[in-house]
């Protein structure tokens, strides 16, 4: 049975646009069984300097993967940090990359293109995340496409340290899912909270619905006809959380003629705080006994160094140092 493995930085607060693009297929994985889940803390120091927000943000994606269905019975979930191995093995694998190989990432260019400064942690990320998934003898790594290349460097280092020390590392196969969802963000761009434009999966329901009615429609009034209803923001959210056949009930009226946007904007609204209506439920019971949440990662972490630690026997015999 192929091993699948996916991380998740901890560096924000998870939205909507998280949750379909990319947790929902992510914990799917989990019904066939071998689903190795990680908190990416060490990955989060790169863009978070501040100790007491990374711990509040490792709390936070916790309480919130696990509220929104991973299952620590048929996976693996654990923290990063809680595996020191992988820090090790990102050594081993960073003799014998290329400096070419990592100035080369798209990763690297567009965030010094950004203004953030150039660290070795910022240069070096594509070896650890290459380490994340070799110490798990991982087959398979879901991915968006803006990380497919860190899947093809992760590749090419497993095939450069086998060719150099000997057959050691599984080779990795890339799985790109072309029907994630992309989800439109407050302001049409994709929803990112590096542009402010995301509605929380997890939040305050003045707030949300704050932002939810305060969304932008054009000048045209209610009982005028929208032949273009499927580029309107609030029906394609909609058709996100509401049933099938009432998101295009709603389509079809906004199309005809005779929907205001402002009911348009209720409902979507009702159906949104309806549809994680169980996970916020969930959360509250698991935010209220965090001694279980801390268990979890422990005993993940317990799961996921048993195998680094074979992986690492055999890597440091392939290489010398035992």
């Amino acid at each position: 049975m192929p091993r699948v493995l996916t991380g998740i930085t901890p560096s924000g607060t998870l939205h909507i646009g998280n949750y379909f693009g990319a947790m929902r297929p992510a914990i799917e994985l989990q019904a066939g069984g071998d689903a190795y889940y990680f908190i990416a803390d060490y990955h989060s120091m790169t863009a978070i300097t501040d100790a007491t927000e990374r711990r509040g943000y490792t709390q936070g994606i916790a309480l919130d993967w696990l509220a929104c269905g991973l299952d620590p019975a048929k996976s693996v979930f654990w923290r990063q940090s809680d595996v020191p191995e992988v820090c090790e093995l990102t050594w081993l694998l960073g003799s014998v990359t290329p400096m070419g190989l990592l100035e080369r990432a798209h990763s690297y260019k567009d965030k010094l293109a950004k203004g953030m400064p150039a660290n070795f942690g910022l240069f070096a990320y594509p070896v650890l995340m290459a380490a994340d998934i070799l110490l798990y003898d991982t087959h398979v790594v879901p991915v968006g496409k803006d990380q497919k290349q860190h899947l093809e460097m992760t590749r090419d280092i497993a095939i450069k340290f086998n060719l150099t020390y000997g057959e050691t590392f599984v080779v990795p196969e890339e799985r790109i899912r072309e029907d994630v969802a992309v989800v439109p963000g407050l302001d049409c761009q994709k929803m990112s909270k590096s542009y402010g434009n995301t509605i929380e999966i997890f939040g305050d329901e003045k707030v949300l619905r704050k932002k939810i009615m305060g969304i932008v429609m054009d000048s045209r009034t209610p009982q005028e006809p929208k032949p273009d209803a499927e580029k309107n923001l609030a029906v394609q959210l909609l058709k996100l959380v509401a049933p099938t056949e009432v998101s295009a009930d709603l389509e079809s009226r906004l199309r005809t003629g005779g929907l205001g946007y402002g009911d348009l904007k209720k409902a979507l609204f009702g159906h949104y705080w309806e549809f994680f209506a169980p996970y916020r439920a969930r959360r509250a019971e698991l935010a209220a006994n965090p001694e279980y949440v801390e268990k979890v990662l422990i005993d993940g972490a317990e799961r996921a160094r048993a195998v680094a630690a074979q992986t690492m026997a055999r890597a440091r015999k392939a290489c010398g140092l035992r």
